[in-house]
């Protein structure tokens, strides 16, 4: 029997969490190294640097031309971001399941608020979300507490361990801790050893499906 209860609320990174769309995040960033100069990057080291907002790692990636290559990776990214997006395994049923059983649900990314809702819009999924984050909406990004506080700000649910933040960057895991929220992790081995001692996650599973399969486990032993 599990002694824990379901959570009061889960808050979601998207990239690589709930959906894939390195292929067009990579296309669209390759195309903007390109255009200023630098050598493309693998899909890999894509992820690897991409966890951070843009607004926080152009200016080291691209100096003070980085407003110019802001404005050039959107526009590449925006031709391409609809048709290359894909639902991660299990996602859906999660989000499914958080509704029935009226968990509030959220998402704070580091993707560009604008593209991140029109990715939700594509795939159908605004009903399962009461609110909706992303870079560039408040002043501060993830790991900033302030956008956890943010989100919950028009509930009655203080961030704490009954509060999950289910993602697959150090920069989710350290969002969780800072905010006192439970750090779950969806395991893609781009998180080094070193990451996981500073900021360890309270549980780890490969992907979305497993943590409805540990939910709804949670939800049974509590009856």
């Amino acid at each position: 029997m599990l002694n824990e209860t379901l959570p009061k609320a889960i808050i979601f990174d998207w990239d690589s969490t709930l959906v894939d769309n390195w292929q067009s995040i990579a296309k669209a960033l390759n195309t903007t190294l390109i255009k200023m100069g630098k050598t493309p990057w693998t899909v890999t080291q894509v992820r690897q640097n991409s966890k951070n907002s843009a607004r926080d790692t152009f200016p080291h990636l691209f100096g003070d031309q980085w407003k110019d290559a802001l404005e050039f990776f959107y526009e590449s990214f925006e031709k391409l971001h609809l048709t290359g997006i894909k639902p991660l395994p299990g996602a859906e049923n999660l989000l499914r399941f958080l509704r029935q059983e009226e968990i509030y649900s959220g998402i704070i990314s580091n993707k560009n608020g604008t593209f991140l809702r029109k990715e939700i819009k594509k795939l159908g999924w605004e009903k399962y979300f009461d609110n909706v984050l992303g870079a560039t909406d408040l002043d501060v990004d993830k790991p900033s507490k302030d956008i956890i506080d943010a989100l919950l700000k028009h509930t009655e649910i203080p961030p704490n361990d009954s509060v999950w933040f289910i993602g697959d960057a150090t920069v989710d895991l350290q969002c969780a801790h800072m905010a006192n929220c439970k750090p779950i992790l969806v395991e893609t081995g781009l998180i080094t050893e070193k990451e996981l001692r500073r900021w360890p996650p309270s549980k780890t599973f490969p992907t979305c499906l497993e943590i409805r399969c540990y939910l709804a486990k949670i939800k049974i032993s509590s009856k």
